[in-house]
């Protein structure tokens, strides 16, 4: 058995959670904080036999989208003043996974 962590955006949580339980797969939703804009997340905890874990990827991986953000450039003091109040995309989003081995589950 496994134990799939997956930190996922807030703007994808509740549709990777429809499309994962539609499958039969069980999950926890747990409010998280962080990443590269310190923003909402939410992490999933989904335990699964081995055999699923490829199955869960690849819903992870349809359901989970990257987007692309603006983020100011912070000025160093060794910077032109022309740089102040530039901004440069990134990519964020998509999904990071944690694939661990159960020892023990016990359902009470």
């Amino acid at each position: 058995m496994k134990l799939v962590i997956a930190v996922v955006q807030d703007l994808d949580a509740d549709d990777v959670i429809e499309v994962i339980t539609a499958e039969n797969y069980r999950v926890t939703r747990v409010a998280s904080t962080g990443g590269f804009f310190r923003q909402g997340n939410t992490t999933l905890l989904c335990g699964v036999q081995d055999e699923q874990v490829q199955h869960l990827i690849d819903l992870l991986r349809k359901t989970c989208k990257r987007r692309t953000r603006m983020m100011p450039i912070a000025p160093h003091s060794a910077e032109h003043p022309m740089t102040v109040g530039a901004y440069v995309e990134v990519t964020v989003g998509g999904a990071t996974l944690f694939i661990l081995d159960v020892e023990h589950f016990e359902q009470i």
